[in-house]
């Protein structure tokens, strides 16, 4: 399953906070893509992926707008 998350014109935490939300109801292996416009959004999606064990299959950034795709990871035990 793949799900997509607008988060322009949210500044930080609120991008990352809406992802970790929307992880909550996905299986591992699933996808989420996150669009985003706050300058801070590259690394604070890097830093939630390496802390919820979840992986960044796809960054990129045009027009201002910051693009992650993310693998939803298996839960903390």
């Amino acid at each position: 399953m793949e799900m997509e998350l607008d988060a322009r014109g949210l500044k930080c935490p609120l991008p990352v906070m809406r992802a970790a939300k929307a992880v909550r109801g996905m299986k591992p292996g699933d996808l989420l893509r996150v669009r985003a416009t706050d300058p801070l959004a590259p690394q604070d999606f890097q830093d939630f992926c390496a802390a919820g064990g979840h992986e960044m299959v796809e960054a990129r950034e045009a027009d201002g707008v910051f693009e992650a795709v993310i693998r939803v990871g298996a839960p903390p035990v």
